[in-house]
């Protein structure tokens, strides 16, 4: 077979300072394996050290949301299709053993068979912003609870006259120590005050960038995807753990399901034999699923519905563990649907505007589409999901203006 008559598949082993390629046929014969500097330059070289073999159908790369987030993005942007490949298989790795050269064949294979399918997130938009600025909220948050907790534990050490004379709640103790002005740090009671005034002072500091970046997070979030942010029991931190979760190109995601079983909120068959059962899902990403509990949590609190659902699946016998997870199970449909439709927001409002505008009332539109009045209602609030009852609503209200 010749070069030009020949289709070639890639994969990369991808490292700090150098990542290693190699290339396959169709018929899955390595042709080639080599290394390549992980910069500009290197990437540049291994996208024509690979087109060189013939026409590029294919790259699976590893650790495209690190080390080869970079060289991922190069392959983009010059039109190649990238995969993620995940850890090669350890089965085979225990048959042939470990190295750079045999992970790079593995990801080329990956590639070629199909087995490596995921699109990598792109990281050149505003979700990517949100990715690195809540990187620096996290930062500060876990910070700041360590220097209260230490604060805390100076205060319960500390000596009984300046122990007794501090506020308990944390902001009202972190103001006052960090006015102190210790005197002769030799003294341990001075030394306490110094101590304290210096950990409250850097709480402090953490405490204004933790507000500025919120500020940053609430516009780029509601930017991001209004819809998402308009759902019950979506804040920020939620709204822009779910964005980053998903990634800008969420089309990635094949369906719901698939985006249900990242979050590891999906159920997991363990059956056997005369036994059917499901077990919950520990994998998947662990800050999405955190960010689905907080909004069931919040639901449940200020909900009606959430609230009737609970106490309707708990007189039929099941835990409120059990319907945490069946609502994070209905949660993850909404969230992913909004993914999809960021601008869904505005679609509700304009519905109800234009069918008062037209004097019609829900009970006629219920009548002429054959639904509940509670169903068109539920989606001019953005309750309910339906595309395709919502393009019925659409082309009923042209012709009902129109006539």
């Amino acid at each position: 077979m010749t070069k030009d008559s020949r289709i070639v598949f890639g994969g990369v082993d991808t490292h700090r300072d150098v990542h290693v390629a190699a290339v396959v046929d169709e018929r899955g014969r390595i042709l080639d394996t080599a290394p390549f500097e992980a910069n500009s330059k290197g990437y540049a070289a291994l996208r024509k050290w690979m087109n060189g073999f013939g026409p590029l159908i294919k790259v699976g790369v590893e650790g495209t949301g690190s080390y080869g987030a970079g060289l991922a993005h190069h392959l983009q942007s010059s039109g190649a299709e990238v995969v993620e490949v995940n850890r090669p298989n350890r089965q085979m790795r225990r048959q042939r053993g470990k190295s750079d050269t045999v992970d790079a064949e593995a990801a080329a294979r990956a590639a070629l068979n199909g087995e490596a399918s995921v699109v990598p997130k792109s990281h050149d938009d505003s979700v990517e912003s949100i990715r690195v600025l809540r990187v620096a909220y996290c930062s500060a948050r876990d910070t700041r609870t360590r220097l209260a907790l230490q604060i805390r534990d100076l205060v319960v050490t500390a000596p009984a006259s300046l122990r007794e004379n501090l506020p308990a709640r944390t902001k009202e103790r972190v103001a006052r120590c960090a006015s102190f002005r210790p005197g002769d740090p030799r003294d341990p009671l001075e030394a306490t005050r110094l101590a304290l005034k210096s950990l409250s002072r850097r709480y402090q500091e953490l405490s204004v960038d933790m507000e500025e970046l919120t500020t940053i997070l609430d516009r780029l979030t509601l930017e991001a995807n209004p819809a998402l942010r308009a759902a019950k029991g979506v804040g920020v931190d939620v709204a822009a753990t779910l964005l980053v979760a998903a990634g800008s190109n969420c089309g990635r995601l094949r369906s719901e399901a698939a985006f249900a079983a990242m979050c590891g909120v999906s159920p997991v068959q363990a059956s056997s034999g005369l036994t059917t059962r499901h077990r919950l899902n520990r994998s998947g990403n662990r800050q999405a699923n955190n960010a689905l509990w907080r909004v069931v949590m919040n639901r449940m609190i200020y909900d009606d519905e959430t609230k009737a659902y609970l106490a309707r699946r708990t007189a039929e016998g099941k835990t409120k563990r059990d319907v945490t997870r069946c609502l994070k199970r209905h949660i993850v449909r909404e969230v992913f649907w909004l993914l999809k439709n960021p601008a869904y927001e505005e679609i509700g409002p304009q519905l109800r505007v234009a069918r008062k505008a037209a004097h019609v009332t829900l009970q006629s539109v219920s009548d002429d589409l054959h639904v509940w009045p509670t169903k068109v209602s539920r989606v001019e609030r953005g309750l309910d999901h339906d595309n395709d009852f919502i393009e019925r609503y659409k082309k009923w209200l042209a012709t009902r203006i129109a006539a």
